[in-house]
Formats: C-alpha cells, sequence, structure tokens
C-alpha cells in the first residue's frame, strides 16, 4: 500500500518536512495548512518541491466548524471553502478533510448536517476535489465514525467520504468492528496514529501524546484490518501530534515514522493469516535466545575489573587483535574494551551481543526495518560479527557462541586464565540491561526493540526520582530469555548538570547471598539501602525476623509479585556504570521496581557526596 505522512508529525519549516518525508521513502504526504501558512513557499513551490521528491499530495487539512450550522455561518463557511478550494487547486491537491464541528454554534441535528456537507461536497466537484468527513474524538455532537457514517451516507454525494482516524476512534474506546460495514470507497482517507494509555482528556491526550503505531498502547493494528477487508486501498497515512517529534530532528522522526509503518503492514498481513512477510519484502522475526556477552568501554586494569574480581569473573581471554578483554563466569560474559573511548563520565556501556539462531537473518530484517548496519573492521581470522546502532547508539550484535554449525566470536580470543584459574562463583548468566535513553529516543527506541528483535513490550512507568521523573519501558523475549529496560530521565541533576544516564548490566545469582558476602569479603563497595528501607520492608512483608536481619545486614532490596520473589543488590557506579546482581524465585518476572526510587536516591545521595567543592 501506499504510504503518506501528515507534515504536522514532524519539525521545522515546511520545506524541511518535505525532504525529511522524501528521504524516507515516503509515497506521499498531508499538507497541514499552519504548515503551508507559515511558509516562504507558495503552492506552485510547495507542489514543485513534492514532484521533485516523488511524493503526492494526498490531503490538504483541517477544515473546521463547517456542518450544521444557522444560514450565516454556512455562508461564511461555504466562502471559507472556496478560498481553500482555490489554494488546493494551487497545491495538486484533491481531497480536504472536514473535522466534525467543535463549536457552540453547532446544532444537534443529523439531516441538516447531511445537508450542508452534500452543499459543500457539490462545489468541492466544480473543482475537482473530495471531502473527506472526520469524526473528532471531542465532536459536539458528531464524535464516533459510525455516527459520521450516518451524516454521510444520508448526504449521498460522490464526492462525499469518510476518513478514519485510528486515534480518534480507539482512544474513545469505540469498537472499530463496524467499520466493516462501510463500503470501501466511501472511505477517502485513513490516517493512523498509536497512542501510551493514559487518564486523561482526550483533547489534551491527542495533542501532546500520540505516537507512531507500535509505541504505544493502542490496536492501530487491528482497526487497520477492518479499514482493509472494506476494499479500501488509500494510502496508509501517519498524523501525529506529539511535543517531542516537534522538537526532534525532522530526517530521523521521518525514518522512524516509516519503520513503524513497514511493522505496522506486517502485523496487518499476520493478523489477516498471511506470512509475516507478506506484502511486502520484510524478512520473519528472529527472535533472540540470550545474552551473549554486553561490552563496556573501561580499562580493564581499572575499578572495572576489580569490581568483576570481586564477583567472582576471570579473565578468559585477551582479542588477538583489539584491546578487548573477555570476562566470564557461567554463561554470563563482560568484554571490556579499553580501546573504545570512554564517556566524558567514565566507564559506559556501549554494546550488547544477542544470541539469535540465525545471525544473517536478523541482520536482513533490521536492514529492512531501516536500522543502520555499522561498519566493523574484521581481522582475516575474525569471526564474522555483524551489529546494529539501536537509537541510543548502543551496538546490538547478534551472535552464535559455541556452536559447531557457526564460528563462534569466543575463537577470537586468546585463552587467558588470569587472575587465576576457572571462574567460582554463583553468577551464571546476564538477567537484563538497562539503557537510558535520551528523552527525544524514548518511542523510537520501544518500537526499535519490539520490530526489528521481536520483543515483547511491557506497560510503561513513570518511577519518583529526587529530582524528577524517570520514566521506564522493559521489552522481552516471551520466556524472558532476553530482558532489555529503557529508561529515560525527565530531568538533570539539581546541581546543574545533566543526568549522568546510568546504564546498568543485572547479573543473574544462583546464591545472591554468596555473593553478596563475596563482595564484602573483597571489600568491593556496594550501594547503601537506607535502614528507613528496611523499617518499611518489615511493615510490607512478613518475611521473618531472620530473613529481615539477613537483608539489612547484606543491603538486600526484595520484592514479589504473585509467581514468586526477587533479590538484588547493586554494586558501586563507576562512571556511567554499575552492575545489579538479582535471583528470581517461582517464576518472578518483573524488574523490582518498587526499589527503584530507594536505588535512584541513593546513587544520587553517592554522587553527591563525591562530587567536588
Amino acid at each position: 500500500m501506499r504510504r503518506s505522512i501528515a507534515t504536522v508529525s514532524l519539525s521545522g519549516s515546511l520545506a524541511d518536512k518535505l525532504t525529511a518525508v522524501g528521504a524516507a521513502g515516503f509515497d506521499g504526504v498531508e499538507i497541514f495548512e499552519n504548515d503551508l501558512l507559515g511558509s516562504d513557499m507558495s503552492p506552485e513551490d510547495v507542489r514543485r518541491r513534492a514532484a521533485d521528491l516523488g511524493l503526492t499530495i494526498d490531503l490538504y487539512q483541517p477544515f473546521r466548524d463547517f456542518e450544521a450550522v444557522p444560514p450565516d455561518l454556512l455562508a461564511a463557511g461555504l466562502r471559507r471553502a472556496e478560498h481553500k478550494f482555490a489554494v488546493m487547486e494551487r497545491l495538486g491537491a484533491t481531497r480536504l478533510l472536514v473535522c466534525s464541528n467543535v463549536s457552540a454554534a453547532a446544532i444537534d441535528d443529523d439531516m441538516l448536517a447531511a445537508e450542508q456537507l452534500g452543499l459543500l461536497a457539490e462545489r468541492a466537484a466544480e473543482h475537482g476535489i473530495e471531502i473527506a468527513y472526520e469524526a473528532l474524538a471531542w465532536g459536539r455532537h458528531v464524535d464516533d465514525y459510525f455516527h459520521a457514517w450516518q451524516i454521510v451516507r444520508a448526504a449521498d454525494h460522490p464526492n462525499l467520504g469518510m476518513c478514519l482516524d485510528s486515534f480518534h476512534i480507539l482512544a474513545r474506546d469505540v469498537d472499530p468492528y463496524a467499520i466493516r460495514t462501510i463500503p470501501g470507497n466511501k472511505i477517502f482517507f485513513l490516517q493512523l496514529a498509536d497512542a501510551p494509555a493514559l487518564p486523561m482528556d482526550v483533547l489534551y491526550w491527542s495533542r501532546h501524546y500520540r505516537c507512531f503505531p507500535g509505541q504505544g498502547d493502542l490496536d492501530v493494528t487491528g482497526l487497520v484490518d477492518h479499514v482493509l477487508r472494506t476494499g479500501y486501498d488509500g494510502p496508509l497515512s501517519l498524523e501525529v501530534f506529539n511535543d517531542i517529534f516537534r522538537q526532534a530532528a525532522a530526517m530521523r522522526t521521518a525514518q522512524d515514522a516509516m519503520r513503524s509503518l513497514i511493522a505496522l503492514e506486517e502485523g496487518v498481513a499476520q493478523r489477516a493469516g498471511g506470512s509475516a512477510s507478506a506484502g511486502g519484502a520484510l524478512p520473519p522475526p528472529v527472535v533472540p535466545t540470550g545474552f551473549a556477552f554486553a561490552e563496556l568501554a573501561a580499562p580493564a586494569a581499572g575499578p572495572v575489573g576489580e569490581v568483576l574480581g570481586a564477583l567472582g569473573f576471570v579473565r578468559g581471554g585477551r582479542h588477538t587483535g583489539k584491546p578487548v578483554e573477555l570476562w566470564e563466569q557461567g554463561a554470563a560474559r563482560i568484554l571490556v574494551n579499553s580501546g573504545s573511548a570512554e564517556g566524558q563520565d567514565g566507564p559506559a556501556l556501549g554494546a550488547i551481543g544477542l544470541e539469535t539462531p540465525d545471525p544473517a537473518a536478523s541482520v536482513k530484517r533490521a536492514e529492512a526495518l531501516l536500522a543502520p548496519v555499522l561498519p566493523r573492521l574484521r581481522g582475516p581470522q575474525d569471526a564474522p560479527l555483524d551489529a546494529v546502532a539501536a537509537p541510543d547508539g548502543t551496538e546490538v550484535f547478534f551472535c552464535r557462541t559455541a556452536r559447531p554449525d557457526h564460528s563462534s566470536w569466543t575463537d577470537d580470543f586468546a585463552q587467558d586464565r588470569g587472575p587465576a584459574g576457572a571462574a567460582a562463583g554463583e553468577i551464571t548468566h546476564i538477567d537484563h540491561v538497562a539503557l537510558t535513553q535520551p528523552w527525544h529516543h524514548f518511542d523510537e527506541a520501544s518500537l526499535f526493540y519490539r520490530s526489528v528483535l521481536g520483543l515483547r513490550p511491557h506497560d510503561s512507568l513513570e518511577l519518583p526520582d529526587p529530582y524528577g521523573l524517570m520514566r521506564s519501558r522493559a521489552v522481552s523475549t516471551e520466556d524472558g530469555g532476553v530482558r532489555v529496560a529503557l529508561n529515560v530521565a525527565y530531568v538533570g541533576a539539581h546541581d546543574g548538570r545533566d543526568d549522568l544516564a546510568w546504564q546498568h548490566v543485572a547479573l543473574a545469582s544462583a546464591d545472591i547471598v554468596a555473593t553478596a558476602r563475596r563482595m564484602r569479603a573483597a571489600g568491593a563497595a556496594t550501594l547503601v539501602v537506607p535502614d528507613n528501607y528496611y523499617d518499611d520492608l518489615e511493615a510490607r512483608y512478613d518475611l521473618g525476623a531472620e530473613r529481615h536481619l539477613l537483608l539489612r545486614e547484606l543491603g538486600l532490596l526484595y520484592d514479589r509479585d504473585d509467581r514468586g520473589e526477587f533479590l538484588h543488590f547493586y554494586t558501586a557506579t563507576i562512571g556511567r556504570v554499575f552492575f545489579e546482581i538479582v535471583q528470581r524465585t517461582g517464576g518472578y518476572r518483573g524488574y523490582g521496581a518498587a526499589n527503584a526510587p530507594v536505588r535512584l536516591a541513593a546513587q544520587h545521595a553517592r554522587r553527591t557526596r563525591r562530587a567536588p567543592h
């Protein structure tokens, strides 16, 4: 199907928006009236520029507060419409979006609305223009699509049809199934937007929090399936009002928009009973099975190596051609790359390796979903290892470790058991990684991990931080073999610096009490948890006096759900990175989110104490 996007979805001038839309590979564009009014380009210039970019102008919008009004307002509305028709002829646009009336002057009379919309359609037909009538979710008398369809059907004019908007339908929890009763040739246009589930006024929600399909909580896929079953053959068009998108780079936002449509089309094909790649060249998802490694940019001889040693890791090898060391314990592998530049705040998490049954297919899907494949310098003996860039710049490698039918990246590391012997600890594997996103890339990251890697998104959370709120959303495989927590801090630190964007690697322990004691015996610093936390824990959970004393003594935090329990503790932060040690029992699937405010407060307090004066 043809793909389109409204200029209101992007930042910048109208010229910038058109350039970004064309570069992202869209077929068409909706011109939002305010973008034209504020542009120094004439309608003819816009028409030529769009044509040069290979874009059709699919819709001009919006035309407001027209139907079901007294005679004097009808005359004024028709006069306005004639001026808009003239502009549209200069633009080369043949379809006008008319929103249901929201003004206090609107009369609650469907037949009057049908009569006046029919008159508008007759005037439009004289200019070769069609009218697409849309029910706004906050329309004064018409606020759902089926009501709008009854009016369009009553008007019975060939140049009058429907514009369906996924947000206006799904935000009001209106059942979209009845869309199937509308003839496809009377659906003139389809606008798409997702949104997070937020309990707020629908108008404010619409104006500030819409996002691209796959980034929110609405069933946009199901709605599109209903529309396509009518025989609709017009474009799939994105119309998103979002404060963050309006401030982000237009090129990047347009590319993210295109990724969302590609993934949406795949979901619609699957919903309709087709294959994962039906209707296009999108390779099917290759879901990762676990973590191969996490890579830190840091000198191995520094505090990172000391913490790893205290946790029971040993250095298993050195890369034969790069300044990278492999530290191992169980199936947990940490690469320490002293050749990568540290961030200005010290060691940072720069890459993750994911186990996948087909690395080549994983890369092909990532490319098809517009994820940049990273160039990599390989020595003649190096194992093939491809990576793509996640939205925050984290490198995501696709691996098959120690498999007889595929060369293993671990073969690139010469054996170097040091400081001594094999790993002797309780760590079994990497449980999850937490990546802090730039505030304007959070939704993009959620879509990336969902569409490129096939991970399942969990509920979005807002967690209290001493200086604001932290937004967090986890994505994971169904079995929890891969878990990624995406975080974004809304505010900077209290001393005026930007937030340090802490990242962490969570390591699973088979005996977290033994791991905590190992850390203490090695003299390694762990995050100090206030006594107040343990006083409150005793009030919330009756774990027995002995167990409460043990948790307090070792600085362990506790959580549980209806499946099981979760114990965890944190190392001190080194630069931007820290380690979390976790133990899950009985099928617990969370991340200890209830304890996040305590952790954040303790980390801020520690950083404040260490900050220079």
